[in-house]
């Protein structure tokens, strides 16, 4: 049973920093796509960050060059460092997982529970 577990959401200013945190359990598998999705109540999910297991990583263009994605396989733990927060980063952000690279596209088929980022101007 895969679980995902994730921790570090917050209350920040607009310009301020968080850093959100994912434990991974569970999983066996040696190839895996992780990312970060961030959804707004009646507004579509949108994928922010992924990662593959080999660490090429990508980001949304909304938050290119303020958002960064990384991970550490032995502790299987991902992370989203956020930086130069802006209103509209407020989301609920969800850590989750498929069990194929990337690249290749698809669905997440393992969510967390959510973390809520709220971002005042």
């Amino acid at each position: 049973q895969v679980h995902l577990a994730e921790s570090g959401g917050g209350s920040v200013q607009a310009g301020g920093s968080l850093r959100l945190s994912c434990l991974v359990s569970g999983y066996t598998g040696s190839s895996f796509c992780m990312g970060w999705v961030r959804q707004v109540l009646g507004k579509e999910r949108e994928v922010v960050a992924q990662i593959e297991s080999d660490g090429r990583s990508s980001v949304a263009d909304s938050v290119k060059g303020r958002f960064s994605i990384s991970q550490d396989n032995a502790k299987k733990s991902l992370f989203l460092q956020m930086d130069s927060l802006k209103p509209e980063d407020t989301a609920m952000y969800y850590c989750a997982a498929r069990a194929v690279p990337c690249g290749y596209g698809g669905t997440f088929n393992y969510w967390g529970q959510g973390a809520q980022v709220t971002v005042s101007s």
